[in-house]
Formats: structure tokens, C-alpha cells, sequence
């Protein structure tokens, strides 16, 4: 994508705040973009800070002709998505920062896209949402003639403390949303898991915003002499550093306490299952029993009916019909056969 352009259309303004400094105070607010450049020019020494919300591609296209930004920065603002990184061209640093807000109601990371130009006077922000609210971040500096008057680098501070503040809610609202979960899954809620994956999604996307910040502010504090920062900048720089980290590292912890608490539900799951599986089993062999146990006695009392069936025929030349001995006889075999299976059925549990 090519961000040039002719620059003869109408531009419109998205300007949220445009402000000259001069040690450490505000001593002017023009009311375009070439007035920044004049009063930058009339007064040595000064420093432009220009806030930009959501501008059109025309005018980024403006600024860039404005402040000779370097064309693949401004590509890359017009672009946006960018991960969170730090170019230098020349003598402008560029510079995009990932804000985030914790949603407490969807159970979501609200990311925010900062783009940052630095130069030897001036800094031009580009926000593509609501957060971080640079409006707190200016009154701030404002407030602090002393640290504002370290220029560019003392602004560029005051805005990675504030997105790098503002990450502290996002992770309490994850850990808050973990602690719910390990309650879901001992629970044994079947909702867990898919809300396991849903926040995983989340941790994985903030990992992605905050991991490259080490690096970067590691390089801005190493480089921080060379652009003439005090050393109490580098302080403040390294104390951002340190907050970077713990917020890093709280992060990769969620995403492995995740991991495990999904391995965790899984096993409840399967045991929950075995269980099922070992009630069904037992249920099913005592049901066998009971079969087995009907089909004996079914078959003892088989016997006397099978024997009473052949002399209940009514035929006149049977064998015994008319023997004396014949009735004792068959109540002795009825006798004996029942008899026999009670004590076959027995041996083999079916009784």
C-alpha cells in the first residue's frame, strides 16, 4: 500500500489536542498542523505534541508531508493491526504500543492500537481507540514542568507507564476469571471447558501484546544516553521495564494454569466417566444374577411339569398306567430331578 498522496484534497481533522512546549510549558495551541510547524520554527527549542484520533488516510498522508515521517511508518499506521514494536528512521522513532481494557461482562481483552512518532521536537500520537486516554497522560506531564521539559523521550515515558498501567485491571480480571473456572471444573460444571478455550484465546492475545514490550523498553533504556535522557528518565524507563515484566510473567502463568486446569477437567471427566461405566457394570452383572437365578428355579420347577405332562396324556396303553407303583414312582423322580439341578445350580452360584 502506497501511503503517498497528492495532499490537494480537502483534509479532514481529527486533531484531538495540538500543543507547543517550551520548558516544560505550554505555550501555545495552533490550530492546524502547519501552525505546529511555524511556532516549532519561531521558537528554538520548543517541542510539538500532536494527538491524532482515528485520523483518515488523507490526512496521516498530511502529517507525514508535514513532519517528513518516513513512508513505511506511515504505511504502517494506515494499516494498523501492527504488533507492538519500534522503528527508527533517521532521526523519528515510530513506535506502536497494543493498549488493552478488561470487559468485565463479556469476559474479554479490549485491545487498543497507539501509534507513536518521535522526533527531536515533536511527538504526534495515533489512536485507533478509546484506550489508553492520553488526555490523563498530557494533564500529567503538564503537571510536571520538570519532566516534561526532558522533550520527546520524557513523553514517550509517560505513555508506556500508562499503557503498561492500564494492564494491571486486565490481569486482575483474568485471575478473577481463573479462579472461577477451578470452581466450574470441581464443580463439575460442563460449561468449563468451553470457557477454559475462550479465555485461553484471551491470555494467548494479551501475551501477544505485552511480551514484546521487554525487548523494546529494554533497547529504549540502553539508548536512552545517546538521546540525552537524564538518569532519572532511565529510572523511570526501568521501572516501567520491571512493571512489563511482572505483567509478562502473570500472563505466562495464566496460560499454563490454564493448560493445567484443562488437563485437570479432563480427568475429572474421565473419572466421572468410570464411575458411570463402573455403576453400569455393576448394575449389569447384578441383573445377570437375577437372570440366572430366575432361569435355575424356571428349570427346577420344569422338571415335575415335564414329568407330570407324559402321565397326564390321556392314552389307554401307556407303561405303569395301571401299576400300583406307579405314582410313588413319578413323585420320586419329580423328586430327584429337582433335586439334581437345585444341586448343579448351586455348585455353579446361579442359586
Amino acid at each position: 500500500m502506497d501511503p503517498r498522496g497528492t495532499g490537494e484534497e480537502p483534509v479532514k481533522q481529527s486533531v484531538i489536542d495540538n500543543a507547543i512546549y517550551l520548558d516544560g510549558r505550554r505555550v501555545d495551541s495552533p490550530q492546524s498542523l502547519g501552525g505546529a510547524i511555524e511556532c516549532l520554527r519561531d521558537r528554538p527549542g520548543s517541542m510539538a505534541w500532536i494527538g491524532l484520533y482515528r485520523p483518515e488516510d488523507d490526512e496521516l498522508i498530511k502529517v507525514a508531508e508535514e513532519f517528513s515521517l518516513h513512508d513505511l511508518a506511515i504505511e504502517d499506521a494506515i494499516v494498523a493491526h501492527q504488533r507492538p514494536k519500534a522503528d527508527r528512521y533517521g532521526t523519528t522513532l515510530f513506535v506502536v504500543l497494543r493498549a488493552a481494557q478488561y470487559l468485565d461482562q463479556p469476559e474479554k481483552v479490549a485491545f487498543g492500537e497507539l501509534h507513536v512518532f518521535l522526533g527531536p521536537d515533536f511527538v504526534i500520537t495515533v489512536r485507533h481507540s478509546e484506550a489508553p486516554d492520553l488526555a490523563v497522560v498530557r494533564r500529567r506531564m503538564e503537571a510536571d514542568q520538570e519532566l516534561l521539559r526532558q522533550g520527546p523521550q520524557a513523553v514517550l515515558y509517560a505513555i508506556l507507564d500508562a499503557v503498561v498501567d492500564g494492564y494491571a485491571p486486565v490481569v486482575a480480571g483474568l485471575q478473577n476469571d481463573i479462579d472461577e473456572i477451578e470452581v466450574q471444573v470441581f464443580g463439575g460444571d460442563p460449561a468449563a471447558p468451553r470457557r477454559i478455550y475462550a479465555l485461553s484465546r484471551e491470555v494467548i492475545e494479551f501475551q501477544r501484546a505485552t511480551t514484546p514490550l521487554i525487548a523494546m523498553l529494554d533497547g529504549f533504556i540502553a539508548a536512552s544516553p545517546k538521546y540525552g535522557a537524564d538518569e532519572e528518565l532511565q529510572r523511570y524507563l526501568r521501572d516501567v521495564a520491571d512493571h512489563a515484566i511482572i505483567v509478562t510473567e502473570r500472563v505466562a502463568g495464566f496460560r499454563q494454569m490454564l493448560q493445567d486446569i484443562l488437563i485437570v477437567n479432563s480427568t475429572l471427566v474421565s473419572q466421572a466417566q468410570n464411575e458411570e461405566m463402573t455403576k453400569l457394570t455393576a448394575a449389569s452383572i447384578a441383573q445377570g444374577d437375577e437372570v440366572k437365578k430366575i432361569s435355575a428355579w424356571a428349570a427346577i420347577l420344569f422338571a415335575p411339569t415335564l414329568v407330570g405332562t407324559i402321565y397326564g396324556m390321556n392314552f389307554d396303553a401307556m407303561p405303569e398306567l395301571h401299576w400300583s407303583f406307579g405314582y410313588p414312582l413319578a413323585i420320586v423322580l419329580m423328586g430327584l430331578v429337582c433335586s439334581t439341578l437345585y444341586v448343579v445350580f448351586k455348585r455353579r452360584d446361579w442359586l
